[in-house]
């Protein structure tokens, strides 16, 4: 198979293997008699997990000539972490099975940047990103859209049996992959001058002496603080409100957002190439306060749409822009899947917090609130990224 197929393969199916069973999580649990609090709570363990791995997973990428095995071995564990919750619903069980599932999913999002650096260079990255990143979510619309009808037909355990199924085609679309086809200098943005080999690779030291990455992450992790607990409380207000079936209704929410993300993923690149990187990051920047109006004022089955359309728009040109920009400042460095993963670092970090913050405020002030709260907050990363993002124009 061509290289660049196999690869958008890839993206296709690891989007039901990295999050595990993601938004069904909170629903799942609510079930089985869990409360917000506790939901938020376990959920932000995993959260800090995968903020503590991303870093070193992306020092890890940039040192092996094994990208492909990284993926396949996290692919398989991830799964695996997923599929133990379907035999325990024990805190701790749910809490181990969250933490490892974040700890091996880490390592996914720096591998397969390497790997599409390593296949086109940097001359392509951004076109092949932006395709990949169709692919991703074209996938999350599909394995949302079967996890709702096959957990509505036939319960839960469906969801999980998807997992599985999504996680066998992830580790086949890898292996389909030339070894061959990688270039590891590229896959690092080695430039001509090169690093000490001997050097280690911090990715706090790339990120201290670096300025607009700098910027960029400490107002991306302001973001996730406030975005990351939107989706799955909102699924938990409608249904807790009568307003939907749970299995349905969460997978109506992933689709709605991920038929979003997959125009706002193929508009990015040329987004990018109109009107430059710091604008179209300041655009998601200005969804997400909007998404937390709409979603404290419509908690009804149909104000599904414009809150998770809102969410669509920015998480889908965030993920082409900030990795594309993440490559264009630490290209000729050899660190570009480091920086990838301290930028994923201080997103984990915000979206780790974020559970846990959004868990506490719906339990003792109500869904509307939490979600007036979230949004006002998050305009704090809209004016870091106004005051000081100008760096990155």
């Amino acid at each position: 198979m061509n290289a660049q197929y196999a690869l958008e393969a890839l993206n296709f199916f690891m989007a039901d293997v990295q999050a595990g069973i993601g938004p069904f999580l909170g629903v799942f649990l609510q079930a089985h008699g869990w409360l917000p609090q506790a939901i938020g709570t376990v959920m932000t363990l995993g959260g800090i997990a995968g903020m503590l791995a991303t870093s070193p997973a992306g020092a890890l990428v940039d040192a092996t000539h094994h990208k492909r095995g990284i993926i396949v071995i996290a692919g398989v564990m991830t799964t695996l972490a997923s599929l133990v919750l379907w035999v325990s619903h024990d805190y701790w069980m749910v809490a181990s099975s969250q933490i490892f599932t974040a700890v091996t999913g880490a390592a996914l999002g720096p591998a397969v940047t390497g790997v599409t650096l390593g296949i086109v260079k940097e001359k392509g990255f951004n076109r092949q990103f932006g395709r990949n990143q169709v692919a991703n979510h074209a996938g999350n619309v599909i394995g949302a859209a079967l996890s709702g009808w096959l957990g509505w037909r036939y319960g839960f355990g469906a969801v999980f049996v998807l997992a599985g199924v999504f996680g066998i085609l992830t580790v086949i679309s890898t292996l389909a992959i030339r070894r061959d086809a990688i270039d590891h200098d590229s896959a690092r943005g080695l430039g001509e001058s090169v690093p000490n080999e001997q050097e280690h690779a911090s990715g706090f030291r790339v990120l201290l002496t670096c300025r607009p990455l700098l910027v960029l992450a400490a107002s991306l992790a302001m973001f996730h603080l406030c975005n990351a607990a939107m989706l799955p409380l909102y699924g938990l207000a409608v249904v807790a409100a009568h307003q939907g079936e749970p299995n349905a209704f969460t997978a109506e929410t992933i689709v709605v957002a991920q038929l979003v993300m997959v125009v706002a993923a193929c508009l990015a690149n040329r987004l990018i190439h109109r009107i430059g990187y710091w604008r179209v990051i300041l655009i998601t920047f200005l969804a997400l306060p909007l998404r937390g109006l709409v979603a404290a004022m419509f908690i009804t089955s149909w104000g599904v749409w414009p809150v998770q359309a809102l969410d669509g728009i920015g998480a889908g040109l965030q993920s082409v822009a900030v990795p594309a920009l993440v490559v264009r400042l630490l290209q000729g460095t050899g660190r570009v899947n480091v920086g990838q993963g301290v930028v994923m670092t201080f997103q984990a970090a915000g979206a780790a917090l974020s559970p846990a913050l959004g868990g506490v405020l719906a339990q003792h002030f109500g869904y509307a609130s939490a979600f007036l709260v979230l949004g006002f907050v998050s305009t704090g990363s809209l004016a870091l990224w106004m005051c000081f993002g100008s760096v990155n124009r």
